[in-house]
């Protein structure tokens, strides 16, 4: 029974850490590899809070990463232009 026991928690084990990722990219648009990195991460700086709190920080920091580099840059002539019809000396 013992041995029963072993090859189960590592099978079920094992499955959590491939299973976990794949169903969290589903709610979020995020690489698996980060959301994996995450919950491997925070499970080994914060234990099992870790394996929720790791994917959260990683997808905060991605997400506003990537908005971050979408953002349009504006010409400088065209921020003069904008901030004198906004009644900015």
């Amino acid at each position: 029974m013992g041995t029963f026991l072993l090859v189960w928690t590592l099978l079920v084990g094992s499955l959590d850490n491939i299973l976990r990722p794949i169903l969290m990219r589903k709610g979020a648009h995020l690489p698996l590899v980060l959301l994996l990195a995450g919950v491997i991460g925070g499970l080994i700086a914060f234990g099992l809070v870790g394996i929720f709190l790791g994917p959260v920080v990683l997808a905060v920091g991605y997400t506003l990463l990537q908005s971050w580099m979408a953002e349009e840059t504006i010409p400088r002539d065209q921020v003069a232009t904008r901030s004198r019809r906004a009644g900015h000396p």
